[in-house]
């Protein structure tokens, strides 16, 4: 397990409710359809009626998430226009819904360990063909696994 370091190593201290940077993630894409809208923006998707098609939801729902997910930053609202029709608008990844995708490629590769499927899928590095896969480094470059994980109040930044 993780080890609780400096000012959170007393565990009846503090509370994370409220302040946790997971709790305020779920918050954002903590549904089904919002992260597999996610997937597939990720697959290349940009418009509404692909987003619905491709998650396998209702054009409402849809809608509904494709609004949340451009409420919190995570794609943006872009217009187009096919030649003789009214404007349009696609949607696209900013910085923030890019971040998301070692969170999604995690997902995908527990789902693809632990629960049954039969997908044949896997991400792959398109500049050499090998297999992707999300891993935890410090910045120093080492492999972090849960016995090494450490967890610490940063400084208070100045300024």
């Amino acid at each position: 397990m993780a080890v609780m370091e400096g000012a959170l190593a007393n565990r009846d201290g503090w509370s994370a409710v409220g302040r946790c940077p997971i709790e305020k993630a779920m918050a954002v894409v903590g549904t089904k359809t919002a992260m597999l809208v996610m997937r597939e923006a990720y697959y290349g998707t940009t418009r509404f009626d692909d987003f619905a098609t491709r998650v396998g939801v209702t054009e409402a729902a849809a809608a509904a998430r494709l609004r949340d997910l451009v409420a919190a930053g995570l794609l943006e609202k872009q217009p187009y226009q096919d030649p003789g029709q009214r404007t349009r608008f696609e949607y696209v990844l900013t910085e923030a819904g890019s971040d998301l995708l070692p969170v999604v490629l995690g997902l995908f590769e527990w789902g693809k360990k632990h629960v049954p499927n039969r997908t044949r899928m896997e991400p792959a590095h398109h500049g050499c063909g090998a297999s992707a896969h999300v891993e935890i480094r410090c910045e120093k470059g080492h492999s972090v696994g849960l016995d090494d994980l450490a967890l610490r109040v940063t400084p208070q930044k100045v300024g």
